[in-house]
């Protein structure tokens, strides 16, 4: 699979999620298998560029390519100016947002909530286009709700706006991340373009991967809270879709030397105490399917220095590796 000049392979994205998809787990996504990883969402508005949570998100020093940074907004102007600011700064992919269900954005009548204006769709999509000469992408939803899933005529107006690849989420904003995934409407829209399509929603398993590709057709696959504390399932996946074989589950040892590195990234890139505060969701979902993980969860979140962080997680991973009941207390 190609997004203009860049081959995809494998073909699996790490979706965009705010708060997720920082240049700590972008990077590890690609050493574990990610054939492309899109960053977090960045805003459109200029007086915002160099706030320290924008710097962060747009920087992309180091990062292997190709860079693929999403924008958000409602002004196509603005969001043409945001697109030409990123490529300045690193992007190499643009990607429009509009896919994100969550109300604080969709009550400024960006993410999906754009879905329900297709005229603005359209000269968003024309205007971001025009601003830039590197690919620029799209993500969308099926629809705003039950009752209006426009995602075909969004997804006829993309390809006709020059619009190098779209990725879809098999559900609507309505349904915010309940439910069932339904790829009908993807796969209906596959059929329809000529551009790339992307199916994105309940991919968590290799099963998974490979019965949506079957059943859409599409050309790659999105990937995202399935990689929250499994970031190796990009390299499950990828082998299985073209071995027809499952990898092993990754040894305990593997499981705390990939945690350890992510931990000291994000401790690295962000600093204390910033870089100790993000790390404990990570640290959650690492923990999720291992035993004591709420015991171990409520010790480490307690935890406030990255050194301490670290030590605890040696601990713990030491008591699982040896098959002993993990001593929480003694941690804490």
């Amino acid at each position: 699979m190609k997004i203009g000049p860049h081959a995809i392979a494998p073909n699996l994205i790490l979706a965009p999620m705010a708060g997720v998809t920082d240049k700590p787990f972008r990077i590890l996504c690609k050493q574990l298998g990610a054939g492309l990883c899109v960053s977090e969402m960045t805003t459109s508005d200029p007086r915002l560029w160099r706030t320290r949570k924008s710097l962060q998100r747009m920087d992309h020093a180091d990062e292997p390519g190709p860079v693929s940074v999403q924008i958000a907004g409602t002004d196509p102007q603005v969001l043409a100016e945001a697109a030409r600011y990123n490529v300045a700064h690193g992007a190499q992919i643009i990607d429009i947002n509009m896919g994100c269900p969550a109300k604080k954005v969709c009550n400024v009548w960006a993410g999906s909530a754009l879905m329900r204006d297709e005229a603005l769709v359209m000269r968003i999509l024309r205007a971001v286009v025009a601003a830039v000469d590197v690919p620029v992408t799209l993500k969308i939803r099926t629809g705003w709700n039950a009752d209006n899933r426009n995602a075909p005529r969004i997804a006829r107006i993309a390809e006709d706006s020059g619009i190098a690849a779209l990725a879809v989420h098999g559900r609507t904003r309505d349904q915010q991340y309940t439910g069932t995934a339904e790829h009908d409407t993807v796969a209906a829209i596959k059929a329809a373009l000529s551009i790339p399509v992307l199916a994105n929603g309940d991919v968590d398993s290799p099963d998974a991967a490979a019965a949506v590709l079957r059943h859409t057709g599409c050309d790659g696959l999105l990937i995202g809270r399935a990689a929250q504390g499994r970031p190796w399932i990009f390299r499950e996946i990828a082998h299985y879709l073209a071995t027809g074989e499952r990898l092993p589950e990754p040894s305990l040892t593997e499981v705390r030397d990939i945690l350890l590195g992510h931990l000291r990234a994000l401790h690295a890139f962000y600093g204390e105490p910033q870089g100790v505060r993000i790390a404990r969701k990570h640290l959650g979902w690492y923990a999720k399917d291992q035993p004591a993980h709420a015991s171990f969860r409520a010790v480490v979140n307690r935890a406030d220095s990255a050194s301490a962080q670290i030590e605890l997680t040696e601990a713990w991973f030491a008591d699982l590796i040896a098959g002993r009941e993990p001593n929480l207390a003694q941690a804490a």
